[in-house]
C-alpha cells in the first residue's frame, strides 16, 4: 500500500546459493526455488522532503524496491515491493527523459492483453476502479494509492527474471501515465510490484507458498526470503490467522494481509479498550493490515486516543512535550516531544504491544520515537510517536507498519492464511544466511 512515508530506502540484491537456471509458466501454480535477498538501506537526506513551517504533509517518500530484468532481451527495472498492493506496473512512457523506464517495442516476448481475454474481464475484479478497453481494444487499468499518486495503462505479459529463474506469461500493467506524490522516488524506480493476496500479484503469479522478512533495528540492514523456510535456527513462530470474507464490502479490502487486532497493552498492562473498536463495521470499515509498505502504524481513532493518552501519561515525567497542535508530523502524528540537539540517549520508554489473535508484536525503546528529519526548535529536536490517527489520513483501517516489525521474522504464509512473528536479531539472521553487509 504507497501510504506514508519511508525515510529509509530498502534494497534488495538477488542472491542464489545455487543456480537454478529454470524457466517457469506464471500461468500455472508452480513451485518456486527458494530466493534469499539481502536488504540495505540509505538515508534519504532531509532536503528532499517537501517543507511547510508547522507541518509535514502526507506524502509518499522512501520505499522498498526489488531489481530484477524484464522482457527479452533482458532490461534492467527496479521495482517498488509493495505488499498492499495486486498489480505490478512498469512505467513505459518513453518521453520520461533521464528516469528509468520500460520499453516493450524492445522486447521481443512483450504481448498486451485485450480486453475481451479472461485475464482482464475475472481477475481484475478487485481493483478500485474497473479495467475497461482502450482505443486499440486493449485491456486499460486506473490505478490510485492514498498518497493521492496514480499510474494508469494497459495489462500486458512479458519474461521476468529473478534470481536465475525466468518466469514466462507474468502478468503487470505497462503505464505510460500517472501522477507521483514524490518525484524525487519517481525519478528512482521503473514501477511498483504487488505483493498482496490477489490472484495478479507478483507473488501469486509466481506460485510463492510463502515468503518472508526479517529488518535489523541497528542498522536496518536484512533479509528478504522468498519461498519455504526450512531452516532450524529460527525461533517457533507465534501465527495469527488471516482474516478472510467472501462478499465484498465498499471498506474491506480483501486481498490484503487483515488479521484480528483484539488489544493494545502499554508496559504490559491491556488498555482498556472496548473490543468492538476492534471488530470492522458492516461496511468493512476498521480492518487490520500487516503491510510492509508503510512505515508506521496507524490506529483508528477510539484506540489512538486512548493509547496517546496512557503513553503520554507515562512520559510527562521523562520527556518535554512539543506544545504545537498546528504540528502533526505525516498528517496523522501529533503527539511529539523536544529532545536536546546534544542529548545522545532517550529515557527509559513504556513498552507498547499489539495482541493479535494467537501472536502479539511488541515494540519498545527508540523504535517508539521517531526524530523528524529537519525539524529544529532552538536547541532541540523533534521526536514522534510513532503510532498515528489513521482517522486523520482518511483511512478507514488498522495498518502495522515496517518500522514496528524490525527484529521480528516475518512469515506471510499463503498457503495456510495465516502470518507468523518471532523476535529475531535480524542482522544476526542475515549472517546466519551468508550475507555481510
Amino acid at each position: 500500500m504507497k501510504l506514508v512515508p519511508f525515510f529509509l530506502n530498502f534494497l534488495f540484491l538477488l542472491y542464489q546459493p545455487s543456480k537454478c537456471g529454470c524457466t517457469t509458466n506464471s500461468s500455472t501454480q508452480i513451485t518456486s526455488p527458494m530466493l534469499i535477498l539481502p536488504l540495505k538501506t540509505q538515508e534519504i537526506p532531509s532536503s528532499s522532503f517537501p517543507k511547510a513551517p508547522n507541518k509535514l504533509p502526507f506524502t509518499h517518500n522512501v520505499t522498498l524496491t526489488v531489481s530484477l530484468t524484464v522482457g527479452t532481451p533482458p532490461q534492467n527495472v527496479t521495482m517498488v515491493l509493495d505488499t498492499g498492493s495486486e498489480l505490478s506496473w512498469l512505467h513505459s512512457n518513453s518521453t520520461r527523459i533521464q528516469q528509468p523506464v520500460f520499453d516493450p517495442t524492445r522486447s521481443t516476448s512483450y504481448r498486451p492483453i485485450s480486453c475481451s481475454e479472461p485475464t482482464c474481464k475475472t481477475r481484475t475484479q478487485d481493483f478500485s476502479i474497473p479495467a475497461s478497453c482502450d482505443s486499440k481494444n486493449y485491456c486499460h487499468a486506473v490505478l490510485t494509492y492514498a498518497d493521492s499518486s496514480s499510474s494508469e495503462g494497459n495489462l500486458a505479459m512479458d519474461v521476468f527474471t529473478i534470481g536465475g529463474s525466468n518466469f514466462t506469461g507474468t502478468i503487470f500493467g505497462s503505464m505510460d501515465s500517472g501522477f507521483s506524490s514524490n518525484t524525487d522516488e519517481d525519478e528512482k524506480t521503473t514501477g511498483l510490484m504487488g505483493m498482496n493476496r490477489g490472484s495478479l500479484s507478483f507473488v501469486s503469479q509466481m506460485g510463492f507458498k510463502k515468503f518472508s522478512y526479517c529488518i535489523s533495528s541497528l542498522d536496518f540492514s536484512g533479509v528478504l526470503l522468498l519461498g519455504e523456510n526450512n531452516f532450524t535456527w529460527i525461533l517457533p513462530l507465534n501465527y495469527t490467522p488471516l482474516v478472510e470474507i467472501s462478499l465484498p464490502l465498499p471498506y474491506f479490502d480483501r486481498v490484503a494481509y487483515t488479521v484480528k487486532l483484539e488489544g493494545i497493552k502499554v508496559k504490559g498492562k491491556l488498555l482498556p479498550i472496548p473490543e468492538s473498536v476492534f471488530v470492522p463495521d458492516h461496511t468493512g470499515a476498521g480492518q487490520t493490515m500487516v503491510d510492509s509498505g508503510t512505515q508506521f502504524t496507524f490506529l483508528l481513532g477510539p484506540a489512538y486516543s486512548v493509547l496517546r493518552n496512557e503513553f503520554l501519561n507515562q512520559t510527562m515525567k521523562s520527556l518535554r512535550v512539543f506544545e504545537d497542535q498546528d504540528f502533526v508530523f505525516q498528517g496523522a502524528m501529533d503527539l511529539c516531544y523536544r529532545v536536546p540537539i546534544n542529548q545522545t540517549w532517550l529515557p527509559a520508554l513504556p513498552s507498547v504491544s499489539l495482541v493479535f489473535r494467537g501472536a502479539e508484536i511488541t515494540v519498545w525503546g527508540e523504535r517508539l520515537l521517531y526524530r523528524v528529519p529537519g525539524e529544529i526548535r532552538g536547541k532541540d529536536e523533534i521526536h514522534c510517536f510513532t503510532f498515528g490517527n489513521s482517522e486523520l489520513l482518511a483511512v478507514e483501517a488498522y495498518i502495522i507498519g515496517h518500522h514496528h516489525q524490525q527484529n521480528v521474522w516475518v512469515e506471510y504464509d499463503l498457503e495456510k492464511s495465516r502470518i507468523g512473528f518471532a523476535q529475531v536479531r535480524c542482522d544476526i539472521a542475515s549472517q546466519r544466511f551468508g550475507l555481510f553487509h
